[in-house]
């Protein structure tokens, strides 16, 4: 069989999804994803970032899209989709041109169960494959400071104040290495970068603990092995929460809640215990 995998969305989207994604390969899969998510798909036969494959077409020109898509799509024997399942053009488009999909909502509807089962549950009908409910991507760590910290979050609400993360990162240093990673427009002169984000993976699994915030890089930082201490607030960290052995959630006691409401020294401790637990030469005190 081949299969057309569709999942648009974000870092941490596509990361939680991943499960979900690896449930569904067939004899040859392909993926389309964001271009920035292309390096974390590592088990497909293809992958190609959404905005390559023409697909938007489909709603632009729907009575005549390019044929090189039109093609491209048929050749599949299923076609599973993230992508248009709330757009009413790009079904009637998929109907007009006899373009038969499986699609499926984006986002979980309200409640506490976590994203990575909801997708999971969403592709069972559609597979005999299981997939442990946990995303990894499977990566060789490279060297890299003791404790990493990315204080941004692409949501203001969710980003913990960085003078927080300053002072982290001062008790810490008593210690510790620290080392700072930031993305395109992050201002942060101390921060190191990465174009790829495979890349990036690699170097947050060589950490011995990864702290940020509510964000795409937190799942990455998880999925790719690292132990990771994440701040919590407006999103319910039940459903959105990074999946792995190492993680612990700091949020604050009631749901939702400002951000703000995390103090310096829970964060701390939380870094505190991954440290100890990674077997580290001197605990944090």
């Amino acid at each position: 069989m081949r299969r057309l995998i569709i999942r648009p969305g974000a870092i941490g989207d596509c990361i939680l999804s991943l499960p979900a994604l690896e449930a569904l390969r067939a004899d040859y899969t392909e993926v389309w994803v964001a271009r920035q998510n292309v390096p974390l798909i590592r088990f497909a036969d293809c992958v190609r970032a959404i905005p390559d494959t023409g697909l938007d077409w489909l709603e632009i020109e729907p009575e005549s899209p390019p044929p090189r898509l039109l093609e491209s799509l048929r050749s599949f024997d299923s076609i599973v989709s993230w992508y248009g399942a709330g757009r009413e053009a790009f079904r009637a488009a998929l109907k007009r041109w006899d373009l038969r999909a499986t699609l499926l909502p984006a986002l979980p509807p309200g409640g506490s169960r976590h994203a990575t089962d909801f997708y999971l549950e969403q592709v069972r009908p559609l597979t005999s494959r299981r997939a442990a409910p946990v995303p990894h991507i499977p990566c060789s760590p490279v060297p890299a400071p003791h404790v990493v910290i990315h204080p941004f979050a692409s949501n203001e609400k969710k980003r913990w104040p960085l003078d927080r993360f300053r002072e982290l990162a001062s008790r810490l240093e008593e210690r510790w290495e620290v080392g700072w990673v930031a993305g395109p427009g992050e201002e942060l002169p101390e921060a190191r970068r990465f174009s790829d984000l495979y890349e990036l993976g690699r170097w947050l699994a060589g950490a011995r603990v990864f702290v940020g915030n509510d964000s795409g890089i937190a799942h990455l930082a998880a999925a790719a092995g690292a132990a990771v201490a994440v701040i919590f607030g407006p999103t319910d960290d039940r459903v959105w929460a990074p999946r792995g052995p190492r993680v612990r959630v700091v949020r604050p006691p009631q749901r939702p809640a400002p951000v703000t409401a995390v103090a310096v020294e829970e964060v701390r401790k939380a870094v505190r215990e991954l440290l100890e637990g990674a077997g580290g030469d001197t605990p944090v005190t």
